[in-house]
């Protein structure tokens, strides 16, 4: 009974100087720790978005970025017509859904008048899902949402 008795407080105290060793180092590496960039705070304003379609229907063919406003483009969508950015790609709009194709191969900016923007219709790149085009459309008003492009 006595050996019992002096290995029960040996133990107790080795076990309690090891527990206050232990958080005495946890202490002193959160003390020394700076805050890093991968704080959950640095990411706490930030939520998922949806940022467009991601099956075969999504596939991005084609960019005109204007030159004179990098803010400002085009993405041409194989299988889902023609959006635009005002705002670096925060939000886009689509602007040619109102045309008889939706089957996009490439998009451009004239050179000297960037509101004037060419649209090739028809799916240049054979996929499962290529559908063709109907010709060549000119918008020459940046392509607003709701207008007829010739």
């Amino acid at each position: 009974m006595k050996y019992l008795l002096i290995i029960i407080s040996t133990s107790l105290l080795f076990s309690a100087n090891i527990s206050f060793s232990q958080k005495k180092k946890m202490a002193d590496s959160v003390k020394n720790d700076k805050k890093g960039p991968m704080e959950s705070s640095t990411f706490a304003g930030l939520s998922f978005r949806s940022i467009g379609p991601a099956l075969t229907s999504g596939r991005i063919v084609d960019l005109a970025v204007n030159p004179d406003n990098t803010s400002e483009y085009y993405v041409a969508v194989a299988s889902g017509g023609v959006w635009k950015t005002k705002n670096a790609g925060v939000t886009y709009t689509p602007v040619f859904d109102d045309q008889a194709s939706f089957s996009i191969g490439c998009i451009t900016l004239d050179p000297v008048n960037r509101n004037v923007v060419w649209v090739g219709t028809g799916e240049n790149n054979n996929q499962r899902s290529v559908a063709y085009g109907d010709g060549v459309y000119k918008s020459l008003d940046g392509g607003k949402a709701g207008r007829i492009w010739d």
